[in-house]
């Protein structure tokens, strides 16, 4: 669906008279989209957000400051808002998610980020806001066909492949058995907790650090990668 899409727009890109954008090009702007929607502050070296975002939800009184800021709190790492994992907890705000806008308008998307309820019109650069649309309209996952809503289990992923691509990929910075940096979570527990957010990253990769990003390759590397950090330890 993401190569029909990116096909329609390369079309009509050419159809307008502008130079169409490369596969190599697109898949790197939705990458780096993927790290703005995950925290854009620390993307483009922003000064970090002491507020609490004058759209954040009063009801929601467990979070506060710079993470109300973050496009990921109010829409989830599913992209579902108030449909999907943040139906419930911490994040619950009872927002919409975006999943409307996959293959859609990208001027809608970016005439929504400049809006008064988002705020975000001269914080960030025209290129940052194409990337981010990009992310929306061209590179969003279908979380619920590789991940088990309730179980929060990986579906169809191959564990042995996708422990080849750990160990060649990511194990030089997360260890042979996910547990570094020390700093955070083991990668185990982690994608039994929340295994949309490990997809998101090992897709887009981690916002302000040097890891790599697999939007490029075929969903199944994440899927298989996701199958195989859900084989280990939880701590």
């Amino acid at each position: 669906m993401k190569t029909k899409n990116i096909f329609i727009t390369l079309i009509g890109l050419s159809v307008m008279g502008l130079a169409p954008i490369s596969q190599a090009e697109m898949d790197s702007s939705i990458a780096r989209g993927g790290l703005l929607y995950d925290k854009w502050f620390a993307v483009i070296g922003a000064a970090k957000p002491k507020d609490t975002h004058p759209a954040w939800p009063a009801s929601n009184t467990k979070k506060k400051g710079n993470a109300t800021h973050r496009c990921k709190s109010c829409h989830g790492w599913d992209l579902k808002g108030k449909d999907g994992a943040y139906a419930s907890g911490s994040y619950k705000t009872g927002i919409k998610g975006l999943r409307n806008f996959a293959g859609g308008s990208k001027a809608k998307v970016i005439a929504a980020m400049k809006d008064s309820t988002h705020g975000y019109s001269g914080k960030m650069s025209a290129k940052d806001f194409d990337d981010l649309a990009n992310f929306v309209t061209q590179g969003q996952v279908d979380m619920d066909k590789i991940i088990d809503s309730k179980s929060k289990l990986v579906k169809g992923g191959n564990a042995d492949r996708g422990a080849a691509y750990y160990n060649t990929v990511c194990a030089g910075c997360h260890g042979a058995d996910g547990k570094l940096p020390k700093e955070m979570p083991a990668l185990g527990g982690l994608s039994h907790k929340n295994p949309w957010e490990v997809v998101h990253k090992i897709q887009n990769g981690q916002p302000d650090e040097p890891m790599p990003a697999m939007q490029a390759f075929d969903l199944q590397v994440t899927t298989d990668i996701l199958a195989h950090l859900q084989d280990l330890p939880r701590k």
